[in-house]
């Protein structure tokens, strides 16, 4: 046998993995991250800023030890701190802050469901910039994801809500922060690591809601086992789960890395429906059903999708 067809077969197979890992961590960390405020009485505006300014100092921290001073190269020019700013407060942790407020409000299932609408919106701009319409395929994608938000948020029935406006719209809006991080840096990501535009966003964005937020006049004091789930969702939802996620996307490439990134709701609903008593009926696994599918006419049509 050919060993280049091995290795080849090794490398997808290792892809496969580590983007199914990455995803299943999110949806660990959201889990978590439900637990937090259901079982503990944490607030999301006191979870996040936390959240965001360890991952922020570790990645950095991770990023000095190997680039040293270069870690700050991104705030040289003004084009790059622009797009750093945009990047890292209007994307990155505008989305991390939604997706929490989402599943306080709601839980992590529905949360990380609703943030896979992304691909939708990154195919309708890239239609909007290209000037051209959407395909069919692509035409039949949004309307499956419009339908699975439906069914999500009024279980068929709608004369009754059973995601809340509130709820919903955070998610919505979590999506498409997901997609302004996806669409805007091109710029950032061909000059710097990954690694090193997430500590910065992380660290940015922890800096932005704290003051917002005035999180540190909160008199919330967690249990031990808060302060473990405070540690859960920063070493599993942000350090390993992101460069897991983003080294399978290298081998197996975005279209198929969305698909297998979708083990992030999977693994949230399994643990919020089995562990955390949340709801989860047919209704529900029809519209994931629906936004999966969605994922698979995006990545079927060709469009490129984190």
């Amino acid at each position: 046998m050919n060993p280049m067809i091995i290795s080849d077969s090794r490398r997808k197979a290792a892809g496969a993995i580590l983007t199914l890992a990455g995803g299943a961590c999110w949806g660990l960390s959201g889990s978590m991250g439900q637990y937090l405020f259901d079982k503990e009485g944490m607030d999301v505006r006191w979870l996040v800023p936390i959240r965001l300014g360890l991952a922020g100092l570790i990645l950095l921290a991770f990023c000095f030890a190997r680039s040293g001073r270069h870690i700050f190269d991104p705030w040289k020019t003004a084009r790059d701190r622009r797009d750093l700013l945009i990047y890292g407060l209007a994307g990155v942790s505008a989305c991390q802050f939604l997706y929490f407020t989402t599943i306080q409000l709601s839980s992590a299932a529905v949360g990380t469901i609703l943030q896979d609408l992304s691909p939708a919106m990154i195919l309708l701009v890239s239609c909007l910039l290209a000037r051209r319409k959407p395909k069919s395929m692509e035409i039949f994608a949004i309307l499956l994801a419009l339908f699975g938000v439906f069914l999500l948020s009024t279980g068929g029935n709608p004369q009754k809500m059973q995601v809340s406006p509130a709820a919903l719209l955070t998610g919505v809006l979590c999506a498409i922060c997901v997609t302004v991080y996806n669409m805007v840096p091109g710029n950032l990501m061909k000059k710097y690591p990954v690694v090193l535009m997430q500590g910065w966003s992380f660290l940015m964005g922890s800096a932005a809601i704290a003051l917002i937020f005035r999180s540190w006049t909160w008199q919330y004091v967690p249990t031990p086992m808060g302060w473990f789930g405070v540690g859960f969702v920063v070493i599993v939802g942000n350090v390993l789960a992101f460069p897991l996620y983003i080294q399978g996307i290298k081998y197996i490439g975005p279209e198929r890395g969305s698909l297998y990134g979708f083990s992030e709701p999977v693994t949230a609903a399994i643990i919020s429906t089995t562990i955390l008593d949340s709801s989860f009926n047919p209704a529900d696994a029809v519209g994931f059903a629906s936004i999966f599918l969605m994922l698979v006419l995006i990545s079927l049509s060709g469009k490129k999708v984190n």
